[in-house]
């Protein structure tokens, strides 16, 4: 059977504006009912899922047919007040309301060259190094993984014995069913990675590479077209990964994720171990064992 990408594409390679933001204001409508929102409820038979469009034009203050054109995908001169509006009623977070923002209005936002190669500053790199005991690495567009330390290899596999186009957070969690063992909530990591996705696309529907990328996955991988399809966006700085190591075992660590101020639209992530654990007495002994723990690591990144 053949499958077809979870998000249409316009010619140009990108993902097709118009249909993300029909879709994503679709799924927010759908998720709310009447009752959600203090609204009352005639008849016991809906026909659609969540409100209505109607419902959902009154809780905003904009009248029917100029919502039906935006869910349609139009959201040519639509004003950044009538979208805190929408976004009021659709009880959005903070990183839905900026998604819808970015798909409404992509002209406010600076047009950037999005398959353009990305570097990482070469203080950067040394600061890396410099971090012995702690895994650290630094992601950028599309879960791209463009550096690590030695921990961060000692931890998660030695990502330079990839070729540079599979060091991506999406390809490994859902291509590579070693990951499956590594992260011991999967799913949730798998959450993660395409709400990330989803929040990329909102801000670049014109990368090619961002749209092959989810064309490959939404070929590969049922899991990714199912969590695509819901078009979840969040944004997660902070948290707990626990991990089941080949060498050490089950791991608890704390990430914590530092968005680079210079741009660069990448971040560094760093995990640690709460003192005096036993996960911070499995890192340690990670750190000591070098490039033995490395090599050993390379198990859950080689095909």
């Amino acid at each position: 059977m053949d499958e077809q990408p979870a998000s249409p594409q316009e010619p140009g390679g990108g993902l097709d504006r118009r249909a993300e933001l029909s879709e994503f204001l679709r799924t927010r409508r759908a998720r709310l009912k009447p009752e959600d929102v203090g609204l009352p409820v005639y008849g016991r038979h809906r026909r659609v899922p969540g409100l209505r469009r109607e419902e959902l034009a009154q809780l905003a203050g904009v009248s029917v047919a100029y919502y039906t054109r935006l869910e349609q995908g139009n959201g040519r001169n639509v004003s950044a007040e009538v979208l805190d509006s929408i976004a009021r009623a659709l009880r959005l977070s903070n990183a839905e309301h900026a998604h819808l923002t970015h798909l409404a209005k992509p002209t406010q936002h600076k047009k950037k060259p999005a398959a353009r190669q990305q570097q990482v500053r070469p203080a950067l790199r040394y600061l890396l190094d410099s971090i012995e005991t702690v895994p650290a690495y630094i992601s950028g567009r599309r879960s791209d993984i463009l550096a690590w330390n030695r921990m961060a290899a000692a931890v998660f596999g030695d990502w330079a014995e990839l070729p540079p186009q599979e060091r991506n957070w999406a390809r490994l969690v859902f291509l590579r069913p070693e990951y499956r063992e590594l992260f011991r909530e999967w799913d949730q990591k798998a959450y993660d990675i395409v709400s990330f996705l989803r929040m990329d696309a909102g801000c670049h529907p014109d990368d090619p590479l961002l749209s092959a990328l989810v064309g490959e996955l939404s070929v590969k991988s049922e899991e990714f077209r199912r969590l695509w399809a819901t078009h979840d966006v969040k944004e997660k700085t902070y948290g707990v990964k626990p991990l089941r190591h080949p060498l050490v075992g089950d791991l608890s660590l704390s990430f914590e994720s530092f968005q680079l101020a210079d741009g660069s639209e990448q971040n560094l992530i760093t995990y640690h171990a709460e003192p005096g654990s036993p996960s911070a007495d499995a890192l340690r002994l990670l750190a000591s064992w070098g490039t033995d723990a490395t090599r050993a690591g390379t198990g859950a990144t080689h095909p």
